[in-house]
């Protein structure tokens, strides 16, 4: 399987046309299209109308869509030159706009390459990691498709006490039905963690909803992990934003995700916070 069949993707017979039926399978516990879902198949759409690889992607979410109903994406290529595509996405439901992606694609012929941001040192190997533990019955639902390792972060629900952390949270991360390779729509699912490593950051029993996601990729290479790196910046306002780098296991910095999100505390868990309170 890949990515395109994991997310259940379609092409039609408009090229600059594609839908995606949202499923119980790429939603979150919530019961609304999770946003790495939304911005991967956007990405993927417009990499199958250019025929050409993203070089980055930023989406803004607009709005939810939900089971049972099917996402139109609209491309257009705004301008496609001889090396690099400058494209859009309008992703809706009817007349309803779920998000909007803007993106250039493309490959140059160009030796200079680097890579300056490493990936932190004497880790352990996901298969010496405990399998992060889902708080709600999340079985069915994205979260549930993915197999994640917890390095640095807090494991258990009584850990979210209240008390603020470092601002990182580290995790091994895969999609076992992704086997066709790591491209730059798996790493957009994989990548939308920011509102988790605010509620970690902050000590709460929460997280967010994304208001964006810039997805920037650089080299893509063989691995069945992803290490993400969260790093938590700042939150305030009532909104929390950082930023989400991606390493394969061989230390490749795959890419970048950097988010704002709406923060938010889960209802009916009691603990620090509104949520905790209300439910007193």
């Amino acid at each position: 399987m890949d990515s395109r069949q994991f997310l259940g993707l379609q092409a039609t017979h408009n090229p600059h046309r594609w839908v995606l039926p949202v499923v119980t399978g790429i939603s979150t516990g919530g019961g609304f299209l999770y946003g790495g879902c939304g911005l991967g198949a956007a990405v993927a759409a417009m990499e199958g109308t250019s025929g050409r690889r993203a070089v980055w992607a930023t989406a803004q979410y607009l709005s939810y869509a939900k089971p049972g109903e099917v996402m139109d994406i609209d491309v257009t290529l705004a301008v496609h030159g001889h090396q690099i595509t400058q494209a859009r996405a309008v992703c809706h439901v009817g007349d309803r706009e779920i998000l909007t992606v803007n993106a250039a694609l493309g490959d140059r012929d160009l030796e200079a390459s680097g890579q300056w941001e490493k990936m932190p040192t004497n880790i352990p190997r996901p298969h010496e990691c405990k399998e992060r533990p889902h708080v709600l019955d999340w079985s069915g639902t994205v979260s549930g498709r993915m197999d994640q390792r917890i390095i640095k972060g807090r494991e258990e629900i009584e850990e979210l006490d209240g008390t603020p952390g470092d601002g990182q949270v580290l995790l091994w991360s895969r999609i076992p039905e992704v086997i066709e390779g790591i491209d730059a729509a798996t790493l957009a699912i994989l990548g939308d963690f920011v509102p988790m490593g605010v509620g970690q950051s902050l000590g709460i029993r929460g997280g967010g909803n994304s208001l964006d996601n810039t997805l920037r990729i650089g080299t893509l290479v063989p691995t069945e992990w992803v290490l993400l790196d969260i790093r938590i910046h700042m939150v305030g306002r009532g909104f929390g934003h950082g930023l989400v780098h991606m390493f394969a296991e061989d230390g490749t910095l795959m890419a970048t995700a950097s988010q704002s999100c709406i923060v938010r505390f889960w209802r009916d868990m009691p603990g620090p916070g509104p949520a905790g309170k209300a439910k007193k």
